[in-house]
């Protein structure tokens, strides 16, 4: 029997909301929007006034210290600087050519299948739209990251949970809930450094996943932001992502090069191209060309520039993960199960004494200075321990406030004591 995710469902009758009909008790808005969930997380009785010391240990964030600014800033400068601008007015739908050359030669495919977008989620939200059907079923990581459910309301989507480990999804998992008769179409996983597990999808895995996505005939919605950001060991293989027409690839430069620049691909299998880039031009037409023009000059002008600033990149992730695992084991000897990943912003250290209340302890951190994201922002209500688990940021924070944090959560464990 295949379980099913469970989100709440807003009331279809929100008499306080002034978007409301005159009459009180009936919803005049669109049936999409009334099928809109309240963002998970946010809002809700939990959040508190935070200290002005505060330590936030969130988002996905890049360090600033690691963005190419001066060479971005030449780079403007010069696209600015040509005659008659042609970066300031309208583009094509599926962007500039010079960047999605420039891409479509590091993801190894014909250009024909690169299509520009504002960022990843705005990727993930195109590849839904052109896959799943109205109610359709989507299988999905578990714990998951739940941004994409949102998107996945936008086509009222019935989430199947299939779980994640340390080796990312659960291909096994997966080919029993196919046995039994599930029949998504479409699946939605990260496959390297997951969030916010971690785990990364080895390449065999990938190859069996592929084959059973051709086998019954599902999409793949492979996001992959944090590929980029691997700090040890060996890279997977993409190109089994990137040569199968059942796969759509999502990336981004949010995590590279800043998310304020909005800027992200996808890698499409021939027979959606003209489908998604005719959904984009009823849309927003296309991405500015103003960015993807700063930014194709940024990555062609120096061609070693984007492989250079990885590398510091990584370098400095690497210390900071090392640096707070090691903090959170100095300071609350035995209290997590903490693994260092490969790549990527988080660790996912996990609650070792049952005893410890996991909501109290968010509290209580955040009485003490430090806040993070609980596990149970990311659980599906299958019973998968997530909320158990802590899904802290490191990629933002210096080594030094790593520390401290450390020191802070470890008083907020003692108030259970």
């Amino acid at each position: 029997m295949t379980s099913t995710l469970h989100t709440a469902a807003p009331s279809t009758t929100p008499t306080t909301d002034p978007t409301a009909s005159d009459g009180g008790d009936t919803d005049a808005r669109p049936a999409l929007i009334r099928g809109l969930s309240a963002p998970k997380g946010f809002g809700d009785a939990t959040l508190r006034e935070r200290r002005a010391d505060a330590i936030e240990l969130l988002g996905g964030i890049p360090d600033p210290a690691v963005l190419p600014t001066r060479e971005l800033a030449e780079a403007t400068a010069r696209v600015l600087a040509v005659p008659g601008v042609p970066a300031l007015q309208y583009g094509r739908t599926e962007g500039l050519p010079l960047l999605r050359e420039w891409i479509a030669a590091r993801e190894g495919v014909d250009v024909g299948r690169i299509v520009i977008t504002n960022g990843g989620f705005h990727g993930l939200s195109l590849a839904i739209q052109a896959v799943v059907e109205r109610g359709g079923t989507v299988a999905v990581d578990d714990p998951i990251f739940p941004l994409f459910l949102r998107g996945l309301e936008l086509s009222a989507g019935v989430p199947l949970p299939v779980p994640v480990g340390a080796e990312g999804l659960d291909i096994d998992a997966l080919e029993a809930r196919l046995a039994d008769g599930a029949r998504p179409s479409g699946l939605y996983t990260v496959p390297d450094f997951h969030n916010p597990s971690q785990g990364t999808l080895p390449t065999a895995a990938r190859r069996r996943l592929v084959e059973l996505a051709e086998q019954h005939d599902f999409v793949v919605f492979a996001d992959n932001p944090y590929r980029e950001l691997r700090f040890a060991g060996e890279p997977q293989d993409d190109a089994v992502f990137n040569e199968s027409d059942h796969v759509i690839h999502i990336n981004t430069f949010t995590k590279t090069l800043g998310p304020g620049l909005r800027l992200g691909w996808l890698v499409l299998p021939e027979r959606f191209t003209r489908d998604v880039v005719a959904l984009r031009s009823r849309q927003d037409s296309h991405t500015s060309l103003f960015v993807q023009s700063a930014i194709a000059e940024l990555l062609t002008s120096d061609e070693g520039l984007f492989d250079r600033t990885l590398g510091v990149a990584r370098e400095l992730y690497r210390s900071r993960a090392e640096g707070l695992a090691t903090a959170l084991e100095r300071e609350a000897p035995g209290a997590f199960e903490v693994r260092v990943p490969d790549g990527g912003f988080f660790l996912w250290p996990r609650l070792v004494d049952d005893a410890v209340d996991a909501d109290r302890l968010a509290a209580d951190a955040s009485a003490e200075g430090v806040e993070y994201q609980r596990g149970s922002f990311f659980a599906s209500g299958t019973g998968n321990g997530a909320e158990r688990h802590l899904r802290l940021s490191c990629g933002d924070t210096s080594v030094e406030r790593l520390d401290e944090a450390a020191v802070r959560l470890a008083r907020a464990l003692a108030r259970q004591a």
